[in-house]
């Protein structure tokens, strides 16, 4: 049986789209790192799969924005990554130790 995550922090649904899209476009990142072993066409695919992600991070930001949300609240926003493994994710765009892939 797997352990229960903790909840995932009060978020207004622009900040859960921020962090959802944000998470997208770092798995994205984390299979163009050229640092990792892969092939170019999956890169290529993750690529052009990037432009559209950065998009819609970016239409969430601005949909933030006009609604009066003004701030990032990093601690609450660094909890709902936390819960949502974005530590591992994040990981993934980090160049790997020596003779690590």
């Amino acid at each position: 049986m797997l352990p229960e995550l903790p909840p995932l922090p009060a978020l207004t649904s622009a900040e859960g789209e921020l962090i959802d899209h944000y998470l997208e476009a770092v798995d994205l990142l984390g299979r163009i790192n050229p640092a990792r072993h892969g092939d170019t066409y999956a890169g290529l695919r993750a690529a052009q799969a990037l432009v559209r992600k950065a998009a819609e991070l970016r239409d969430a930001l601005a949909l933030m924005h006009r609604r009066g949300e003004t701030e990032l609240h990093g601690d609450t926003l660094a909890r709902a990554l936390r819960v949502l493994d974005g530590e591992r994710r994040a990981a993934r765009v980090a160049l790997p130790p020596d003779g690590v892939d």
